[in-house]
């Protein structure tokens, strides 16, 4: 089958043929044909099928007939990373380059403005990640009730980056009525669960089986070797090997720059990728590589999905990946387009788990690849890992113990002092002519009794409510300050109470009450002589 029979235009199979495809793979031969009829499809094929082109070439046709308003595209792509997000650009401008369709591509790193100025044009087809489309929708800058076409490319990285919350929002503002799109490599129980709530009625294709997941076109091999040894073997491999270009993929970023630090003090020409990079330096590095300029990238996760590379001749990965997923991502990124291609994988013999579980989801095993001058090493069980990480300790602390636990050391056996032992035994003597003071344990015990006969007088509260003066109690246990136990709970002065408290208060007497009349007028004249006046 050829693409003419698929229902294109012939201004689409002017530019597919010269971009130089002659026949559609089997996820382009089932999607193209479901797409043009206007049904959702649910897409389930490995990395390098063609899965872009599956869905960008009926897009194109469908859209042809129309044109996009200001701040409302009419169809949205969702790609998880920048990367992917441009290459899918550059396939529309060569697929659509006989069509007057706008695109605008919406990825971080770039100028807002520029942006928003595409988006004020109109746009046909929008390319964006989740994270720069919800900032430019949260500032009023894109409207999305107008979209007929929606796009989810690489829906398990989506899931592997947390994108789903935000791809979920993004759906929930779309229109109810629209053509849905879902494309993965693979379908976990997560990805199904989304297909279900998104899609309406779809059209499932599926293309490569479950169990092998892995082009046949990739040689793979093992390698394993001990953490200190990596490097070297890494540089082995790379003298052994007749690379062209290669994909060098660590788990880390930190990772990532201090193995491209370590081969380019070796004299490799290598480049660096990874999220935490501006993105024009990551455009700029990424040229390099496919100009040839750079003959080994090393990368993160970031490159594993969706780059085209054609001339990728090998895949090393530095460490093992933590999901069995993204080990076929990454060998994926060679023997594309019919070509063939070599995947080494560096282990330790710590992360035995971590590839059988490769190993299971792949369906069959990786031969070891023998390296001149390195012995063969195993995968060590699972309760070994500590007993290893102990015999690793004590091999660099000089110990030969195969536990690796630390020996204690024996104390050396101090000289006897005779002069000391002879005073040993005066010590209980001295401490028993100590503690037996008669004077001393007599004047304690009399001190509770002389404080409890103690009178503290009454609070100044009590002289002007014109009660008399109560007798309290003081409790002291000897230890420290005494405290009063009186209603008002205040704390003594001990032997020395200040003069204020002791001197007697005297209150002025009440002031006469006022009386009216002949009583007012006989009051007065009494105060009067009181005063000496007549």
């Amino acid at each position: 089958m050829n693409f003419a029979e698929l229902g294109l235009s012939a201004e689409l199979l002017k530019a597919v043929g010269e971009v130089g495809y002659v026949s559609p793979t089997p996820i382009q031969e089932q999607a193209i044909p479901t797409v043009l009829m206007g049904r959702d499809v649910l897409g389930v094929a490995q990395t390098g099928t063609g899965k872009t082109a599956g869905f960008t070439l009926p897009m194109i046709e469908i859209l042809a007939g129309s044109r996009a308003k200001a701040r409302m595209p009419r169809s949205l792509i969702l790609e998880p990373t920048r990367e992917l997000a441009t290459q899918v650009a550059e396939n529309f401008e060569n697929y659509g380059k006989y069509h007057k369709l706008t695109m605008a591509k919406l990825i971080g790193g770039e100028s807002f403005v520029d942006q928003e100025k595409l988006l004020d044009r109109g746009v046909d087809v929008l390319i964006a990640t989740p994270g720069r489309l919800m900032d430019l929708f949260s500032r009023g800058r894109i409207l999305l009730n107008d979209v007929k076409i929606l796009v989810i490319d690489e829906a398990d990285r989506m899931l592997d980056m947390g994108f789903i919350p935000d791809i979920e929002h993004i759906v929930s503002l779309l229109p109810k009525i629209r053509q849905t799109l879902f494309f993965s490599a693979t379908m976990a129980p997560e990805i199904r669960r989304l297909a279900d709530s998104f899609l309406m009625n779809p059209k499932e294709i599926t293309v490569a089986p479950a169990s092998s997941p892995t082009a046949e076109t990739v040689e793979q091999f093992l390698v394993v070797c001990e953490p200190e040894d990596k490097r070297e073997s890494l540089r082995r491999l790379l003298q052994l090997e007749a690379v062209q270009s290669a994909f060098i993929f660590c788990n880390r970023k930190r990772d990532v720059d201090i193995l491209y630090r370590s081969l380019v003090k070796h004299g490799l020409d290598a480049g660096q990728l990874h999220g935490d990079m501006v993105q024009s330096v990551r455009t700029e590095t990424l040229d390099k590589f496919r100009r040839g300029e750079v003959r080994l990238m090393v990368c993160s996760d970031v490159a594993a999905r969706g780059i085209d590379i054609i001339d990728l001749s090998h895949v090393f990965n530095f460490d093992v990946p933590h999901h069995s997923e993204d080990y076929v991502h990454r060998i994926g990124r060679t023997g594309r387009a019919g070509r063939t291609g070599r995947a080494f994988t560096l282990a330790t013999p710590e992360e035995g788990k971590a590839w059988e579980a490769i190993i299971a989801l792949i369906g069959k095993d990786v031969p070891r690849y023998p390296i001149e001058g390195q012995p063969e090493l195993a995968f060590e069980p699972e309760d070994g890992d500590r007993r290893r990480r102990g015999r690793k300790d004590a091999r660099k602390s000089g110990r030969t113990d195969k536990g690796g636990r630390p020996e204690k050391p024996s104390r050396p056996e101090r000289p006897e002092r005779p002069e000391r032992q002879a005073e040993r035994p005066e010590r209980p003597e001295r401490q028993a002519e100590r503690s037996e003071r008669p004077e001393r344990q007599a004047e304690r015990s009399e001190r509770p009794e002389r404080q409890a006969e103690r009178v503290i007088p009454a609070s100044s509260n009590a002289v002007r409510g014109g009660r008399p003066p109560r007798r309290e109690r003081s409790r002291f246990d000897g230890t420290g300050v005494g405290e009063m136990e009186g209603t008002d709970n205040v704390l003594g002065f001990g032997d020395h109470p200040p003069d204020f408290i002791l001197r007697p208060v005297v209150l002025p007497a009440p002031a006469p009450r006022r009386r009216k009349g002949a009583a007012a007028d006989e009051d007065l004249a009494d105060i009067a002589v009181e005063d000496g006046q007549e």
